[in-house]
């Protein structure tokens, strides 16, 4: 077994990596499917949208041929129409929930006409928002991942200045470096930032980090409010022994390499196991066969019906010839001069809910080894509370914490997205920036 780079060819590389969501090839496919819809009264998709989109009107636009009026309904909602479009667990959302599953039939495909029509008012560079009239106000914003881009546009909509500071080279947050690169590729993550941007009254300030470029003071001495969406931080660790192998890795910076750097030049094991059944474990599981192992296993210390992926997610790493060990957590991870050999796993077996209602793993004392060559964690991302300690921010278990107005405990400054949440998906990001916006628009006398 060898951890090892260029496994394929560039073509294979190529067709790997490509979008696995094709949009509709042709308009008459489009307004096909969006005949389907019946307009419901009172649309339980709606209600179930958390950016809450009037998801018939716009499909009724598809309908009629208005595709610059479906956008508008979609971006006037969620301006990162077109990710959501691509990622959200929507069987579990607004497909989930639509009549045509009641009857047993397939649900209108609401996340594909999104797309079609949101990828086109991009294509086409549609202006369908203008900055807002000036009113003197400026507020900075930390972080341009979902969160903070949604606050940004809204607030520029209502004519405030805005200023997003970044600590990455690119914005985009856990979409540009964080999610499966044949989801949504890094060049229409550049664009759809672009057109977020190209409203005009935003600045944006890349490598710019947080206690270390500057403090929440330095901010509230120059701008009339302050919007936190920092994001969350590195993949938790495991705590069990040999976890500082050569050959572990956290899924995360895996993801990250995928999407920044040459794919034949990433490393991957022969036999490959990820702890965790998240949709950063799945994205970990589904490109780390796509560069080449020959051998991935999940590893997931519930059952199926705990799992906190979603069935679409899950149907991808099994189509990718994924396999995947239910009721299964790891207890170490044995090695040789210095690298990963294998997993030692015990055996679980399903106890008493806990507070989500889940069922907790119990141990059984039965183990095993998986041979292996690369671990790949996949549990979970800590919150970022030492970024706040000593600042003046009160948080809880590392999150932040915030008042019925999204204002944390220092007047003027907001938050919202994954530090405060704990990390849920792109779609909740995003109404947490709109929400955001507005209590700034009310602090602020708009």
């Amino acid at each position: 077994m060898t951890i090892q780079k260029n496994r394929l060819s560039e073509e294979t590389y190529q067709a790997n990596f490509q979008d696995i969501h094709p949009p509709y090839r042709s308009e008459e496919s489009a307004v096909r499917e969006a005949h389907r819809c019946i307009n419901c009264f009172d649309a339980p998709c709606t209600k179930w949208c958390p950016s809450g989109i009037d998801i018939p009107g716009f499909i009724r636009r598809i309908a009629s041929g208005d595709d610059k009026g479906a956008a508008r309904t979609i971006f006037t909602s969620n301006i990162m129409g077109v990710a959501c479009s691509k990622v959200c667990p929507v069987e579990r959302l607004c497909e989930g929930v639509c009549v045509f599953t009641l009857l047993k039939e397939k649900p209108v495909a609401i996340a594909r006409l999104q797309r079609y029509a949101a990828e086109k008012a991009l294509r086409r560079n549609w202006k369908l928002f203008e900055k807002g009239r000036s009113n003197g106000k400026r507020v900075a914003v930390i972080g341009a991942g979902p969160a903070g881009l949604a606050c940004a546009h809204t607030l520029a909509l209502n004519g405030v200045a805005v200023t997003i500071f970044e600590k990455e080279a690119r914005p985009g947050g856990l979409m540009t470096y964080g999610i499966a690169a044949y989801k949504v590729t890094t060049e229409a993550c550049h664009e759809e930032v672009d057109y977020i941007l190209s409203i005009g009254g935003i600045e944006l300030f890349c490598e710019k980090e947080l206690g270390k470029d500057f403090t929440i003071k330095d901010l509230q001495s120059k701008y009339d409010a302050v919007f936190l969406s920092p994001g969350m931080g590195k993949t938790r660790r495991l705590g069990i022994p040999g976890e500082t192998l050569k050959g572990v890795y956290d899924a995360l910076s895996f993801i990250r390499r995928i999407r920044t750097e040459d794919r034949a030049q990433i490393e991957v094991g022969d036999k490959v196991v990820v702890i965790g059944l998240g949709m950063t474990a799945i994205d970990a599981a589904t490109q780390a066969r796509r560069l080449g192992a020959g051998e991935v296993t999940l590893v997931y210390r519930r059952s199926e019906v705990e799992k906190p992926c979603s069935d679409r997610e899950l149907e991808i790493a099994l189509l990718d010839g994924c396999r995947l060990l239910w009721l299964t957590a790891p207890v170490g991870i044995q090695g040789k001069e210095g690298k990963v050999t294998g997993l030692v796993c015990s055996r679980m077996k399903l106890g008493k809910k806990d507070s989500t209602g889940r069922r907790l793993p119990v141990v059984t004392g039965e183990t095993f080894e998986l041979e292996c060559d690369m671990v790949i964690k996949a549990v979970g991302q800590e919150p970022l509370g030492d970024l706040f300690s000593g600042k003046d921010i009160t948080d809880k278990n590392g999150k932040i914490v915030l008042d019925d107005h999204f204002m944390t405990c220092i007047p003027g400054v907001f938050a919202g997205g994954d530090a405060v949440n704990g990390g849920k998906e792109v779609v909740h990001a995003v109404q947490a920036g709109k929400e955001g916006a507005k209590a700034i628009l009310g602090y602020l006398g708009r």
